[in-house]
Parts: C-alpha cells; sequence; structure tokens
C-alpha cells in the first residue's frame, strides 16, 4: 500500500518545501523505495503557462507538455521517477473540473460546495498521483503550496487533513516546515513564530508528525524541547533544516539529522540501509572544484534568477564533470543595447542565451552572439537564444540585412524564423505551442553528436515560431550546419557553425532534463569547451 508524506510550511513564504519535499523523496529512493512527488498550488490560474516570470518564476515543462511549477523541477533533478501533468495541481485545475462536472449534471443537481466537491477532487488527485499511471508508488510525497494562513490554500489543507483518515494515520505523515528566526543582538533563535504556526495548523484540525526547523544556526536541546513541548510533538521529530552553500547537500544534511530513520520508522516502512555515496561524493566535488570558468547568461529576466532555475542548475551539474565552478555573469540585453557586447562580456570564457518571448532586448541578443562568433567565444543558443542566432547569422553573414522573426517583426522581408502552418490558425496564448517530449536526429560528426553519442534523442519544447524552411540553402551554402532535424526532416532542431570552437543553437530546452549524477550532455561539453577556451585555477 502506498504510503503518504504531506508537506506544509508556516511563518513565511519560500523556505523550500519544495526542496525539502525533494530531499526526503531522494533519500527515500537511496533505501530502495519508489518515491513520487507532487505540488499542489493554491493560485487560480490553471497551470504557470501563461504567467510572467517575473511573478512565477520559470515554467517546468515536462515530457508530456504540461507547463509546471518550478518545484517540479526540483523533484526530477532529485528523483528518478518522471513526472506528468498529474503531478502538479492547482486551484483553477480543481475548479474547472468540479464546475465542468456540475455543468454536465455529475451532481445530481446537489448544491455543489467547497466541502465535500472541491475537497473530493483534490483527494481524488492525490490518488492519481500516487498511482503513477498503473504503476503505484512506495511512498508519495505531496506538497501544499502557500503559507498556512493563507485563506486559498484551505480547501487543501482540509482535504490532507481528511485524507489521513481515509486511508489510516499509519499511512500518512504530516511535515511541516517552519522558519526560526535568530534575532543577532540577543543571540537567540526565537520559536514563538513556530508555536504559532503550529497551533493554527492544528486549529484546523491537522497535528503535524515532525517539524522541520528553517535556521542559520544550530539548534540545542533546549529549543527543541521547546518546540517539542509548545508543538505537542516528541522531541525527536523535531529536525534542523540549516541553511547550506548547495541545495545538493540537503539530503546529506537530512541523513545526518536521522530524518529518513525516523520517517521510515513511524510509516512502518520496509526500507533498506541508505546509499548515499554517489550523491554526498558529487556533493564533495561541487564544493571542492579545481578551476573556475565564466560564463555570461545574455537574457532579459537575469533580475530574477529563477526565471532560470534549471539553466543555473545545468551549470552546477556540467561543471562537475570539468571539475569546475561556474561563475555565471548575468548580462541584461537590454543594457548591451545601450552599451555594446564588449563593455559586457569581456573576460568571459562562454556565452549562453536563453529562451523568452517578446520583442524585448532582441537586439541585444542578436549583438551578443555577433560579438561571440567573430571572436570564437563558446557560445550556446537555448529555444529564442538558436533563433537569435539565425537571425543574426542571416544579417550578417549571408547578407539579408533586415531578416527578422515573425514574432518581432511582421513585415520583414526575410522571415527567417516563423510559424508553421499549422500555428497560423491559432487564436490564444496557453497550451497553443510545441510543448513537451519531442524526438531529434543528430547529424553524426558534429558537436552534438560528440555530447549525446548517439542520433537519435528526445528533448523538451516550448515554443511556437521555428526555422524558416525556405532560408535553409542560403544559410547552409555560407557555412551553418542544420545538425539537428526532426525525424520526417521537417523541423530544424539544432544548427552549428563548424569553424568555432563551439557554436551550438538548439531549439528546445535542454537544461529541463540534467540531473546532478547525470549532467545534461550538451551542458556538459560546453563548460569543457569554455573551460578549455580559458579557466583560472583555484588557489588551494
Amino acid at each position: 500500500m502506498t504510503k503518504y508524506i504531506f508537506v506544509t510550511g508556516g511563518v513565511v513564504s519560500s523556505l523550500g518545501k519544495g526542496i525539502a519535499s525533494a530531499s526526503i523523496g531522494r533519500l527515500l529512493e537511496s533505501r530502495g523505495l519508489k518515491v513520487i512527488s507532487a505540488k499542489f498550488d493554491p493560485y487560480i490560474n490553471v497551470d504557470p503557462g501563461t504567467m510572467s516570470p517575473y511573478q512565477h518564476g520559470e515554467v517546468f515543462v515536462l515530457d508530456d507538455g504540461a507547463e509546471t511549477d518550478l518545484d517540479l523541477g526540483h523533484y526530477e533533478r532529485f528523483l528518478s521517477s518522471h513526472m506528468s501533468q498529474n503531478n502538479n495541481v492547482t486551484t483553477g485545475k480543481i475548479y474547472n473540473t468540479v464546475i465542468s462536472k456540475e455543468r454536465k449534471g455529475d451532481y445530481l443537481g446537489k448544491t455543489v460546495q467547497v466541502v465535500p466537491h472541491i475537497t473530493n477532487e483534490i483527494k481524488e488527485r492525490i490518488l492519481r498521483v500516487s498511482q503513477n499511471g498503473g504503476k503505484p508508488a512506495d511512498v508519495c510525497m505531496v506538497e501544499v503550496g502557500g503559507t498556512i494562513g493563507d485563506i486559498e490554500s484551505l480547501p487543501f489543507l482540509e482535504a490532507i487533513r481528511q485524507f489521513r483518515f481515509d486511508v489510516g494515520r499509519d499511512n500518512a505523515l504530516n511535515i511541516h516546515l517552519t522558519l526560526l528566526p535568530y534575532i543577532g543582538a540577543s543571540g537567540e533563535l526565537k520559536t514563538k513564530p513556530t508555536q504559532k504556526t503550529v497551533a493554527e495548523l492544528r486549529g484546523i484540525g491537522i497535528q503535524p508528525d515532525i517539524i522541520l526547523c528553517r535556521t542559520e544556526k544550530e539548534l540545542n536541546e533546549e529549543v527543541r524541547s521547546k518546540i517539542s513541548l509548545f508543538c505537542n510533538v516528541e522531541p525527536q521529530a523535531v529536525f534542523e533544516a540549516r541553511d547550506v552553500a548547495s541545495i545538493y547537500e540537503v539530503p546529506l544534511k537530512f541523513h545526518e539529522e536521522g530524518l529518513d530513520d525516523y520517517i521510515v520508522k513511524k510509516l512502518h516502512l520496509r526500507a533498506k540501509k541508505a546509499n548515499i555515496t554517489q550523491w554526498a561524493s558529487f556533493v564533495n566535488k561541487v564544493y571542492h572544484p579545481q578551476r573556475e570558468v565564466e560564463i555570461a547568461i545574455a537574457g532579459k529576466y537575469v533580475e530574477l534568477h529563477d526565471a532560470y532555475k534549471s539553466i543555473i542548475e545545468a551549470f552546477v551539474h556540467a561543471g562537475v564533470p570539468s571539475r569546475a565552478k561556474v561563475k555565471m555573469r548575468w548580462v541584461d540585453s537590454e543594457e548591451v543595447e545601450r552599451r555594446g557586447a564588449a563593455a559586457l562580456l569581456k573576460g568571459v570564457s562562454g556565452v549562453l542565451v536563453p529562451g523568452g518571448f517578446g520583442d524585448r532586448g532582441i537586439e541585444g541578443k542578436i549583438e551578443v552572439i555577433r560579438y561571440v562568433r567573430e571572436r570564437k567565444i563558446p557560445f550556446f543558443g537555448i529555444c529564442l537564444g538558436m533563433q537569435c542566432a539565425v537571425i543574426e547569422f542571416a544579417r550578417d553573414v549571408v547578407g539579408l540585412k533586415r531578416a527578422n522573426s515573425g514574432e518581432f517583426d511582421q513585415n520583414t522581408p526575410h522571415q527567417v524564423i516563423t510559424l508553421m502552418e499549422d500555428q497560423l490558425k491559432v487564436q490564444g496564448l496557453g497550451g497553443t505551442m510545441r510543448l513537451g517530449s519531442y524526438p531529434c536526429k543528430v547529424e553524426k560528426g558534429s558537436k552534438a553528436y560528440q555530447a549525446y553519442k548517439q542520433t537519435l534523442i528526445h528533448e523538451r519544447h516550448r515554443h511556437r515560431y521555428e526555422f524558416n524552411n525556405h532560408y535553409r540553402k542560403q544559410l547552409t551554402e555560407k557555412g551553418m550546419r542544420l545538425t539537428g532535424l526532426s525525424p520526417d526532416g521537417n523541423l530544424v532542431e539544432m544548427v552549428e557553425l563548424p569553424h568555432h570552437p563551439w557554436f551550438v543553437g538548439v531549439q528546445f530546452h535542454p537544461e529541463l532534463k540534467s540531473k546532478p549524477l547525470a549532467p545534461q550532455p550538451l551542458f556538459r561539453e560546453f563548460v569543457k569547451a569554455a573551460v578549455k577556451y580559458g579557466s583560472k585555477k583555484i588557489k588551494k
């Protein structure tokens, strides 16, 4: 029978429930258990697909095309299980389903209410996640978004309160992540906010079994005892979630604290001894690189790093095989338009131009690409970054001076990036793009083939505009190689410049599939090329 772990948060938002959930899942997986995770978000959007990165950070796309919360990225990086649209549930999805059922008459004329209809639908979604497409998990981790006290979270909290009674108290566990603020003037960790948030949680019928204390200082026995007494948990159920330099150290810290042992005991799980040797080795290499390489990320959301969360983590993973720490230089593409690429890119060993939407900062991205192409600095273009590389090459090498994308200039005489015919009639926004995993044939002898070591790959997409096939001949005659195509040869997925140390553009988002113990091949080779171009030895 599947066991359930519910993770809630209190005191403040952004405490790291996603990292905590992923870390616990990783530990349980290391003990031979099959783990699946889900994020239940209280906002009314159906999914984050139409939300601005400034509002919600990165949209994490899954193999089935679901546009999800960035915490699902943490789940996929930490766990071996694959996520689907079932793993990210929002208030919008729940109400959308319930209202559709009501309109069809499924409730037989009854008054539709939050309890039991909304809560029943939430519980149904929890069960659906745990069944994992017919392959039930041993443990289902459910993270409830928001903070205790938020009015929009109440239906989810009521649902998990009921759910524990439905499956039996021994088959579910409540973990509450809270903040212990440190008052420097008095040198004290304060427990009162934790007491208040647990009291509020108990007021709606949920008693935490485990309290995870986010803290910058070590928990002493006095603090643990105080939390135990006022929050009605045994002292050994109070665990420290200390601030660490790398999120990948969190599972190791939890293991040192004995968190996985406690969970296995409380849920009566049949589990092996934890095997975290490879994970510990990876963390050790992250903390002890031999060299440092600086790579610029030239984008339009650079002031909000969460918009590029998967790219940041992919660089952490990719640095380890080269024993390098990747230092990221954030370059605002609009600032490039004002000051020029040379002023902002001086000294970097590589440049990545990421994805995005809209025409803001596009000319800056194109100038960046021209700069690295001419100076033979390693370059990696992702999605919009590849499209900008095609535009730059068409303008400055082929000589099509007004070349552009139809997304930015409908009147350009050379629409080298365009909508495909099946997209021309699309009216709305959400869910109308090429989303999810698609196959790609890789040309032997290319930089991409050197990375993947195979001719057929599958990567995730999130875009509407494509390389315009009418310009294939003109661009290839001038030296651009189309090294990745859809199996039918109709869509250009990858472009390269052969007489360059490393110049690769891809239409997909490779960062979404990178994992700590399995770095994404293109990121790994890009970092290797940047290290070869020029890196600094780290003084011991």
